[in-house]
């Protein structure tokens, strides 16, 4: 296997011998003579692996790995290492690199372990594709957009992942809280670590200390051995703690301190044992409401939501109804070696549907639909739709005994739909029923062309 390396190397005659035995090895070689050169040409380049000297001139070999790693967690990285710098080289290995290979080396040694390191990246990134393709099936894929409000929260996603701040998902069951999650993971520098995902809501309360922390062998009855927790458990990766609002109280404070000091004391131990985790949580209730009625800690509020992120209910972004039924048809029907299509009338029952348990239920509903369909075409009937429709139907609103403002609900009811739209008066105006021209007539009527619209 042969693809594009960049070699860095500040000893000029070394770099030149050794792109030269690479390149007549069947690789397109990227020469950079220092470390900050190399991360310039592995952003403009993209190359397929990296090979640097551990130690340059300027810029450190270590630092362009943790660089490069952050960047992109599969690029295969290997180092170079004099006999002198062994404990460099074992640093580099803990960092991520791939392997080090010692000065001096022959012309075959090099090119093996370049094309081994590029096969272990072809490998992860298929392993990617095919989880991705895998949790896309049970719901717990990379997102799929199709609304304003989305892209940009999932931008946002993909922006807070590069950091190690403690991200806060809320939103309705069923929106994709654990699909975000598994996203900023993904897209983070810790994507090579474990990510371990803990329903606090699933747990027993007497049993959420142990299960987080860990416990020693005898600390409660059934206690028969020792058991790390979930905290230890994550180490080096990504703690996801679903339905955070559910902690008992007493939990909640020993949280706090394990995610201040880095640190957890299992449960019948007086011994604290440091953790190394990044923390994402994620809860469908009210925290604020939660922390007014004493049932949440205001200060563990502040700790894990240094980064809120909130995904709206689906009947609020209804542009993404129909083209997630569609990816979930196709997927499910692809699984089945079947060819199957919503018919114009189910597409229509699909976008006027409430949705109640969001996402979770589009695709419930949707693989029901995949499994029963005798036919190619899936109807309206097939559907079998619970519970009522998004929009009201005919007479359904109550005219207040106060009475109301024509002109005022009206305003009220453009501003919801070009919030829904992302400022989108063409997606606005199918919202409300009316051709663009009306909803833009109304807009200057009522003086919205501003940021009252």
């Amino acid at each position: 296997m042969t693809g594009t390396l960049l070699l860095i190397d500040d000893d000029e005659s070394l770099l030149t011998v050794t792109s030269h035995n690479l390149s007549t090895g069947g690789f397109a070689v990227i020469e950079a003579r220092s470390g900050e050169e190399g991360l310039s040409l592995f952003e403009k380049e993209q190359p397929d692996m990296v090979v640097t000297d551990v130690k340059l001139s300027g810029m450190s070999g270590l630092a362009v790995l943790a660089s490069i790693k952050e960047k992109n967690p599969d690029i295969p990285v290997i180092v170079i290492t004099a006999h002198g710098s062994i404990e460099l080289a074992v640093e580099a290995m803990k960092q991520g690199a791939f392997t080090f290979i010692t000065k001096p080396f022959s012309r075959d040694a090099l090119r093996l372990s370049c094309r081994k390191a590029l096969e272990m990246g072809a490998l992860q990134r298929k392993n990617r594709q095919l989880t991705d393709e895998i949790e896309t099936m049970r719901g717990k894929g990379t997102p799929l957009v199709a609304s304003p409000v989305m892209e940009q929260l999932v931008s946002t996603a993909r922006r807070v992942a590069r950091s190690e701040a403690p991200v806060l998902i809320t939103g309705e069951s069923g929106t994709g809280k654990e699909v975000m999650a598994r996203l900023i993971h993904r897209e983070s520098s810790r994507a090579g670590g474990p990510l371990i995902t803990v329903n606090c809501a699933a747990i027993p309360e007497n049993l959420v200390e142990s299960e987080l922390f860990g416990h020693v062998k005898g600390a409660f009855t059934g206690a028969v051995s020792d058991q790390p927790g979930k905290f230890r458990a994550a180490e080096g990766g990504t703690l996801f703690l679903d339905e955070i609002g559910d902690l008992p109280l007493g939990v909640q404070a020993k949280l706090l301190r394990a995610i201040q000091e880095k640190e957890v004391e299992p449960v019948g131990s007086q011994k604290v044992i440091p953790c190394d985790i990044r923390l994402l949580s994620a809860t469908h209730r009210d925290l604020a409401e939660a922390i007014s009625e004493g049932a949440f800690r205001e200060d563990l509020f502040y700790r894990i939501g240094v980064v809120p992120l909130h995904i709206p209910a689906l009947r609020d972004r209804p542009d993404e109804i129909l083209p997630l039924a569609n990816h979930f048809l196709e997927t499910f029907a692809l699984r089945d070696g079947r060819t199957l299509a919503f018919s114009k009338g189910a597409a229509r029952g699909l976008a006027a549907h409430s949705w109640p348990g969001n996402i979770r239920e589009l695709r419930n509903v949707v693989e029901r639909c995949a499994i029963l369909a005798v036919d190619e075409v899936i109807d309206a009937p097939d559907l079998a739709l619970a519970g009522p429709p998004s929009e009201p139907s005919a007479g359904a609103f109550r005219l207040p005994d106060e009475g109301l403002s024509l002109p005022d609900l009206e305003q009220d009811l453009i501003r919801q739909a070009l919030v829904r739209s992302g400022g989108n008066r063409s997606q606005a105006s199918r919202l409300l029923g009316v051709p663009r021209h009306v909803l833009i007539y109304r807009l200057e009527k009522y003086g919205m062309t501003g940021q009252d619209a």
